[in-house]
């Protein structure tokens, strides 16, 4: 007669190894509640040390992204593994496709359904796997949904939410996006400390203390427009695809404005 496996004893398994419920559960089946020869049972199935991959950098995967055909939802996941391999795993490319259609569905808290799950892959494939990042947004009136995932690694992509414009200005945006890699879409979205900070930094400089007292605050507010709305505000950044023109003209001519947008790298 099988020996009664308690929950407590299923928690204890999974503490010391990091295997899933399930796999613990089963183990412990298997060796009659022997606690000991479970943990060996596991460590040959490859399900143990679950925990101690968790802390392994996840630096290749992949992103993959979904736009409903009427343009009323996007989604995108960015789903990490530590080796290219892997990322080309049947298991590990229906386990990302799964998380894209749950948070499709059910948006991105739901992804905590599939923690279970994501452990055991990371047990079978002997890697730590991680969603990296998931994002859904609802298109608003007058607005369309765009996206873009960089080839032919797929593992940096973008989703924004765009009023006005058209498709095109929308996938140009998200490759600029992927490109450029701002911080804020315009300048009323930067924190004042944020701004008070740089300028500072800049203000105390060698290379700004170094000029006459009546040109430093000039120079600084060049140094700030250039160097730091410049590189983080998407708006003052030069548009990629020309950059004798400046993203925020580009929206301006087209009566756009981007709402919201995400950006996932897995090489960080």
């Amino acid at each position: 007669m099988a020996a009664e496996i308690s929950a407590q004893l299923v928690r204890e398994l999974r503490e010391s190894t990091g295997a899933g419920m399930m796999d613990c559960k089963r183990a412990l089946q298997e060796t009659n509640g022997d606690m000991e020869a479970a943990i060996v049972l596991l460590r040959e199935k490859g399900m143990a040390n679950a925990a101690k991959r968790a802390d392994r950098a996840t630096t290749e995967g992949l992103v993959g992204y979904r736009l409903a055909s009427d343009q009323s939802r996007g989604t995108m996941v960015a789903i990490g593994c530590e080796t290219e391999p892997v990322s080309n795993n049947e298991d590990f490319q229906a386990f990302g496709k799964k998380v894209l259609d749950l948070v499709e569905a059910e948006g991105i808290d739901a992804v905590a359904q599939l923690d279970e799950e994501r452990a055991e892959l990371s047990g079978k494939l002997g890697e730590n796997i991680a969603v990296a990042g998931a994002a859904r947004f609802e298109a608003v009136d007058g607005g369309r949904l765009g996206a873009y995932v960089h080839p032919p690694a797929n593992k940096l992509g973008v989703l924004l939410n765009l009023r006005g414009g058209d498709d095109d200005l929308a996938r140009k945006l998200a490759m600029h996006i992927a490109a450029s890699n701002p911080r804020w879409i315009g300048r009323e979205d930067v924190p004042e400390d944020a701004i008070a900070a740089e300028r500072e930094i800049f203000a105390n400089s060698d290379e700004v203390q170094s000029k006459p007292e009546q040109a430093r605050d000039k120079i600084v507010e060049g140094m700030m427009n250039k160097r730091f709305f410049g590189a983080n505000v998407l708006a003052d950044q030069d548009w990629v695809h020309d950059d004798n023109l400046k993203v925020g003209k580009v929206l301006a001519d087209a009566a756009a404005e981007v709402l919201e947008f995400q950006r996932f790298s897995l090489s960080g």
